[in-house]
């Protein structure tokens, strides 16, 4: 299974964000995707060194539209913690970068 088929998208939230400055990361991964293979995937997609990981399920909601009720989608989640010394993930690029590409 290749890497980038584990880690399906970052989750960008203000608590995700806040944890950033901790060298917490937050990823929605495949359902059945191990930590050993979280690890391995982030180590090889963003070249960092990862300390721990902490995997989650989070279940799908209850939804409704007028008299349609349905559910959301089931997820996993991972917070992957990176060690001192490793480099920062960089999901956004800095406005200062915008400008010097143009």
């Amino acid at each position: 299974m290749d890497a980038r088929d584990i880690i399906l998208r970052p989750v960008v939230t203000e608590k995700s964000t806040n944890l950033m400055d901790d060298k917490k990361y937050t990823f929605d991964v495949l359902l059945d995707a191990t930590k050993t293979q979280i690890r391995n995937a982030v180590e090889e997609i963003f070249d960092v060194k990862v300390k721990k990981v902490n995997v989650m399920n989070v279940r799908g909601q209850d939804k409704r539209v007028g008299r349609y009720s349905g559910k959301t989608a089931r997820r996993r989640k991972a917070i992957v913690t990176l060690t001192e010394d490793s480099n920062d993930i960089k999901f956004f690029q800095d406005n200062k970068d915008k400008k010097e590409k143009k």
